[in-house]
């Protein structure tokens, strides 16, 4: 158990010894114990078989808990809470904290959970916030019944029987979400913004339009195309942008040269 460990500030007590079939100390949850309520494929809700033994002398009943103490809030998150199990009883079996509580001895309750639902879920930590651990514990009690309202938190579960523990068992699975937002992000920007296409440019800033289309500018602010522009044509009689032709001087000095020398 890490630094974490929501029992240090509680008394001392022994333990015992308690197995299951469903969950292997340290190891992480199969389906059956994720929470498809919360959404995770497969989850089955299903709370764990236990088996205990070795309970100290006096033991005249048990709880049991199931606590995330890694879930991000500040008190953690509540599972699964039963009370008054009798002495004489040592195990449960696999599913038996369904919506009736259908594996429960006689006398034995369930408390509704951090979900408020009476019945065990499953675990479902939250994508990218790394290991949970969810503490199974049976909890070994001086008295018979523990005497806290079917409607208590486990949180209040557990005050009145800070003062009534004889010992308590724990084994501890574990949970892993992984997150994917990274991966996502790279296919989703991959999609808005194609890498650019070298082949249309012909310098580092000289982007080019269509061919015949002026370029607005460059790099340093220069509009494309302004030297061209001071050697276009001036616009005269003619029309804008259209050459001049011979004024009429020049066609009657190029007639006279040509009669001076009418063998060329």
């Amino acid at each position: 158990m890490s630094a974490n460990d929501p029992y240090a500030r509680l008394p001392e007590v022994p333990s015992f010894t308690v197995t299951s079939t469903s969950v292997q100390d340290g190891r992480p949850l199969q389906a059956a114990q994720l929470s498809g309520i919360f959404g995770v494929p497969g989850g089955g809700d299903v709370s764990p078989q236990l088996s205990w033994s070795g309970a100290p002398l006096g033991t005249k009943s048990y709880a049991v808990t199931v606590y995330d103490p890694d879930a991000p809030t500040m008190s953690g998150f509540w599972h699964w809470a039963v009370a008054n199990i009798p002495a004489t009883v040592t195990s449960l079996p696999e599913g038996a904290g369904d919506d009736a509580g259908s594996g429960l001895p006689g006398p034995a309750f369930q408390l509704p959970n951090d979900a408020r639902a009476t019945r065990f879920v499953g675990g479902a930590p939250p994508a990218g916030h790394g290991r949970h651990r969810y503490l199974i514990t049976v909890h070994a009690l001086d008295v018979e019944d523990i005497a806290v309202p079917a409607g208590s938190t486990p949180a209040f579960l557990m005050f009145t029987m800070a003062s009534h523990t004889l010992g308590r068992a724990t084994l501890i699975g574990t949970a892993e979400t992984p997150g994917a937002g990274e991966v996502v992000e790279r296919i989703e920007v991959s999609r808005l913004i194609p890498a650019p296409r070298r082949r249309h440019l012909r310098g580092p800033d000289r982007p080019e339009g269509p061919r015949g289309h002026r370029r607005v500018g460059d790099a340093h602010g220069r509009r494309r195309g302004a030297g061209r522009a001071a050697r276009r044509p001036v616009p005269g009689p003619h029309g804008p942008g259209r050459p001049r032709g011979p004024s009429a001087g020049q066609v009657r000095r190029r007639g006279r040269h040509h009669q001076a020398h009418p063998g060329r």
